[in-house]
């Protein structure tokens, strides 16, 4: 990757206006609109107006017509929160969509004005480490090791992006999709990719995100692949709605393993084989779900599954509690996200599963993190992890 030159960010005032006029401050943000549960991490935690989306969105006003000022008190109300899109399903009002938009935009001019929430700046500086290029702080791979152990070719019609969660937490996760791809005989490469950037639009610190951009497009494209596919949820939002609003064109295809794995199947190309005697609940990414809309595509492999038991969570779907790991709160509240996670753990409970089970290597990590504190004795495994132990017949 060539020297990397900082960009001012671009705020989206279109986002930031919506803050004017369209909150009524109603607080339907604030419940799971059909059965008024709650929805809000940050509200109920801190239990103050401005955290939850409301007051974020009155907060926003306030500054921009110069009734607050910028100083670093501000910074919890605006950070302390994993934009997990809950607020955005329950409101009714004609900025619903757009509720996530409005806060990071928001983030953005604060970074720019007064510098990004505790902790959140090393995202920035461990991705820029040409040793690194990972927001992990570890040493960066060019995944060519993993292209010789699997033999994998130079050019492919598709590109299997890995992204940093996986490729250096949740190497397990990894490891089971490029043996899955393996086993169903997908044309497919690796890439020397970089940070998606997703963790940096998440806190605001968007300055260098188009750069990393365009050089995975590029390297895409020299690999000559039409599609990609990624196991991370951060990454498919990042790819699919991110890579627009910044302006990066591409000209490929993006799927999450679990359209491609539905598609597999629907089609008749690969059949599972044996069972899995185990019952399992399904916990909703909410980059998967309320970002992108990914609700029964998941469900349905899960169901595809010969011998499961599977079984729901009282909160599913658009109504599921967050992980607690996004919009930077892993790294910045890093005791809080774990806590938030305790909460979709005791709900999982409830249903009597053996196996918790998502689609996001983040969401993976944070609640293996509250399972090990909290004692809860779950298996906690992707969906691909779960197929890759199974015996899958292949239909050329």
């Amino acid at each position: 990757m060539t020297e990397i030159q900082e960009v001012k960010p671009t705020i989206n005032n279109e986002y930031l206006e919506m803050a004017f006029d369209n909150c009524i401050k109603c607080s339907t943000c604030k419940y799971s609109f059909s059965d008024f549960e709650q929805s809000c991490p940050s509200g109920e935690k801190f239990l103050f107006e401005s955290f939850w989306a409301s007051g974020k969105i009155r907060t926003a006003r306030g500054l921009l017509l110069g009734d607050l000022k910028w100083t670093n008190e501000l910074k919890d109300a605006i950070f302390a929160c994993p934009t997990c899109g809950a607020c955005m399903d329950a409101c009714q009002a004609p900025h619903a969509d757009y509720i996530v938009d409005i806060i990071e935009s928001l983030r953005e001019l604060v970074v720019e004005k007064i510098g990004p929430a505790h902790n959140q700046e090393k995202l920035v500086e461990r991705t820029l480490n040409p040793e690194m290029w990972n927001p992990y702080g570890e040493k960066h791979s060019d995944n060519e090791q993993l292209k010789k152990k699997y033999n994998l070719p130079d050019k492919a019609e598709w590109v299997y992006y890995i992204g940093c969660t996986s490729n250096y937490r949740q190497k397990s996760l990894r490891d089971s999709t490029l043996r899955l791809l393996k086993k169903v005989g997908l044309d497919f490469t690796l890439i020397d990719e970089h940070c998606c950037t997703s963790p940096m639009i998440r806190t605001g610190q968007t300055q260098y995100s188009k750069d990393f951009m365009t050089y995975n497009v590029e390297k895409i494209k020299e690999a000559g692949a039409k599609k990609v596919v990624t196991s991370c949820a951060g990454c498919y939002r990042t790819l699919k709605k991110d890579f627009e609003k910044f302006g990066v064109e591409y000209d490929f295809e993006v799927f999450h393993t679990v359209e491609l794995l539905k598609n597999l199947i629907n089609s008749g190309k690969i059949k599972i084989k044996s069972e899995y005697n185990k019952t399992v609940t399904y916990h909703d990414p909410c980059h998967l779900g309320r970002h992108m809309g990914l609700y029964e595509i998941p469900r349905e492999a899960y169901k595809s599954i010969p011998g499961i038991n599977f079984v729901e969570m009282r909160r599913n779907r658009n109504h599921a509690w967050c992980c607690g790991a996004g919009g930077g709160v892993k790294i910045g509240y890093p005791d809080w996200a774990v806590e938030i996670s305790e909460n979709r753990l005791l709900e999982a409970s409830e249903t009597g599963a053996s196996v918790l089970s998502s689609t996001c290597p983040f969401c993976k990590t944070n609640l293996g993190d509250a399972n090990v504190k909290y004692n809860y004795n779950f298996e906690v495994l992707d969906l691909v992890e779960i197929i890759d132990q199974l015996e899958i017949e292949v239909n050329t």
